[in-house]
């Protein structure tokens, strides 16, 4: 997998007078099942999420309310991305190093997740992350 892989996937978004409605359903708007829902809020000024990648996991990151950037990196390259719009989404698959930071005040972010948590799954070091993409080159 390479950031290439990671997108930004367009959510429906339905507009009335009333306000906007967005929805996602799994294996229809992202490539997965969801079968878990997290969420960051309240998240300090200057502090960083995040910071670790996922074996197996993929995932779409949302910004419900306000923004941040979310950084990308295949461990040959690093992306980036913005996020401010809640029926816009990024697609991070597995074996991508991500890492969150540049929340505004008062910034939301959910996160759709293709499993339950599992530990195991997560590569915490990148030094370990860097070494075990090498190994499937």
């Amino acid at each position: 997998m390479s950031i290439s892989d990671c997108e930004i996937l367009e959510l429906p978004k339905i507009s009335d007078v009333r306000g906007n409605l967005t929805f996602i359903e799994g294996k229809n708007h992202i490539p997965f099942d969801i079968k878990r829902v997290y969420y960051l809020y309240d998240v300090p000024g200057g502090a960083e999420r995040g910071g670790h990648a996922h074996k197996a996991l993929h995932q779409l990151i949302v910004a419900m309310s306000g923004s941040f950037d979310v950084v990308l990196d295949d461990g040959h390259g690093k992306k980036r991305i913005h996020l401010n719009r809640s029926y816009q989404g990024l697609y991070v698959c597995p074996m991508i190093w991500r890492e969150l930071d540049n929340f505004s005040s008062g910034s939301v972010c959910m996160v759709l997740a293709s499993n339950f948590y599992d530990e195991s799954d997560y590569y915490r070091d990148y030094d370990q992350f860097l070494e075990a993409i090498s190994k499937k080159i």
